[in-house]
């Protein structure tokens, strides 16, 4: 699987984006392909998505993006389209709001998404987007576990224990890889 490309925009379309990547270019579809401009070097965030009948990528332009488009495909009945489509008309701030507030009337507002799908989003995701941030201790240069935590995100961990294994690693001199390592042991004794 792919986390992210990082290249130059070699394509904008209505609903797609191709970035190069060493000579090769990647299709993926995106909810906001406006936000991408040709020949710009960039980092796009990626899912892969594996269907009976599909098979394609997805793009993100922020990491925060990634996490709402997971967060939605998550929710019971809500497909990678749909997810994208909802995406294209809000950002990931507005809607983890929407969740909070169980604003139904917002979410139903958003493409593909009609008030039965709302109310799942609200059940399946309410009071799991907007964690209050752990009274861990904040992990040691915190930009040096970025990687590491959106890949333990993605496995499933709680952002709280993810802080708490985190405060406890020394990342001097560790690749993400080794890191990752320390921090699932971490979670396996938690």
């Amino acid at each position: 699987m792919h986390y992210y490309f990082k290249g130059k925009i070699v394509y904008v379309g209505i609903d797609t984006i191709a970035i190069d990547v060493h000579d090769v270019a990647y299709e993926l579809f995106v909810s906001k392909p406006e936000l991408f401009s040709l020949g710009e070097e960039c980092t796009v965030y990626s899912y892969e998505v594996y269907g009976e009948n599909d098979h394609y990528l997805a793009g993100f332009k922020t990491l925060e993006e990634k996490e709402a488009f997971n967060s939605l495909i998550g929710v019971k009945g809500i497909g990678p389209k749909t997810a994208l489509n909802a995406l294209s008309t809000t950002t990931p701030t507005e809607l983890f709001e929407a969740v909070a507030k169980a604003d139904v009337k917002f979410l139903k507002k958003l493409p593909g998404i009609g008030p039965k799908a709302a109310s799942q989003i609200i059940l399946d995701l309410q009071g799991k987007l907007t964690e209050v941030p752990s009274k861990a201790p904040a992990p040691k240069n915190d930009e040096r576990f970025a990687d590491v935590r959106a890949a333990l995100k993605q496995l499933g961990f709680k952002v709280k224990d993810i802080d708490e294994a985190l405060s406890k690693i020394d990342p001097e001199g560790k690749g993400d890889q080794e890191l990752l390592k320390l921090a699932l042991k971490a979670l396996r004794k938690g």
